[in-house]
This record gives structure tokens, C-alpha cells and sequence, in this order.
């Protein structure tokens, strides 16, 4: 209870001292604004004078302190601007050096490019070739191939009636052929007739 008496006792004389403060500022307007007024007319006399204006009723020592105040404001904006155009020199470079690294970059990449796409083409070329080549033997190699063989009959074996006997005869036996397959000729005296199957089968 006691303390919040006391932070009570201290807003109110806080209180007290603003508002006599405020009160005294208010008592004190009607003085100080002739001198405000006076201030504010110096100034814009002084602003006037530093952009030419306003210079006929200064003497000749107020002349050189505004030209002695024109060229340390003008020396400020040189080494302002300066500092502006390294810092804007300094960036274009920067931008220029990173154009430079893509540029080069990009031409990496589209020389990489061509080359691929010359290899794709000679691959493809190589393919067609190969293709072509493959194309032009399978014809000569079936130009080549003679012509299928109509199948072979069987024939009936044959009788042939010798002076020595009966005998069968086929196809050409190897034994009766010689090196050059070819079969033996026939003899003078013997005549061909043609007998039954049942006749050649051997006897049971």
C-alpha cells in the first residue's frame, strides 16, 4: 500500500512539472516567435543568396565567405559524384565480367552441342552405309543361289538277263560306278525286261 502511495506521489509531481513546463513554454511563445521569425528570414535570405539571388546588398567580405561556402559545396558534390560514377564503374564491370563468364558459358555448351550432333550424324550415316552394304549382298547372294530342284522321282528296279544270270538293278550302286560317278556301261548281248516285286522278294 505504501509503495503504490509513493509511484502516486510521483506521477502527480511528474505530472505537476509537465504541465508547469508546458505553462511556462506557453507564457513564452509571444517572445520567442519575433526571434523565430528573424531566424527563418536569415535563412531563406542566405538560401537565396546561394543560388545568385539577393546579392546586391551584400559587401564584398559576404561575397567571399558564399563563394568560399559555393566551392566547399561544390567541391562535396565532385567528390560525391566521383564516388558515384566509380561505384556505377565499378558495377557495369562486375556485370561485365559475369556477361562474359555466361557468354563464354553458352559457347561451351553450344560447341559441345555441335560436336554431338555431328557425331549423331556420322553414326547415323555410318548405320545407313552399313545398311545399304547389308541390303546390296543379300541380293547379289540370292542373284547367286540357283533355282530349287524339282523333287526326284523313285524308279522301279529293273531286271537284267544276262548270259550268266538274273539281276536286279537300281540307282547306281557305288561299287558299279567309277571315280567319276559315272555307271558302267551296259553290255551288248543283254536285254532289259522289267519283272514283278513279289518275284525279287527272297523266298521264305
Amino acid at each position: 500500500m505504501v509503495r503504490i502511495l509513493d509511484r502516486y506521489d510521483q506521477y502527480t509531481y511528474a505530472e505537476r512539472q509537465r504541465t508547469g513546463a508546458d505553462s511556462e513554454s506557453q507564457e513564452n511563445w509571444p517572445v520567442e516567435y519575433p526571434k523565430l521569425a528573424a531566424r527563418i528570414e536569415v535563412l531563406q535570405r542566405k538560401l537565396r543568396n546561394l543560388v545568385g539571388e539577393d546579392l546586391d546588398p551584400l559587401s564584398l567580405r559576404e561575397l567571399q565567405d558564399l563563394e568560399q561556402q559555393l566551392d566547399t559545396a561544390l567541391k562535396r558534390i565532385r567528390t560525391r559524384k566521383n564516388q558515384l560514377v566509380h561505384e556505377s564503374i565499378s558495377e557495369m564491370d562486375k556485370k561485365r565480367k559475369a556477361l562474359w563468364e555466361l557468354n563464354k558459358s553458352l559457347a561451351k555448351k553450344v560447341k559441345e552441342n555441335k560436336t554431338m550432333l555431328e557425331e549423331e550424324h556420322v553414326q547415323v550415316q555410318v548405320v545407313g552405309q552399313q545398311q545399304t552394304n547389308q541390303g546390296r549382298h543379300n541380293s547379289s547372294t540370292l542373284m547367286l543361289m540357283p533355282p530349287p530342284q524339282p523333287p526326284s522321282t523313285p524308279t522301279l528296279p529293273t531286271i537284267r538277263t544276262t548270259s550268266g544270270g538274273v539281276q536286279a538293278r537300281g540307282a547306281v550302286d557305288d561299287n558299279d560306278s567309277d571315280k567319276g560317278g559315272r555307271p558302267p556301261p551296259r553290255p551288248a548281248a543283254a536285254t532289259n525286261t522289267r519283272m514283278p516285286l513279289w518275284m525279287l522278294s527272297p523266298f521264305e
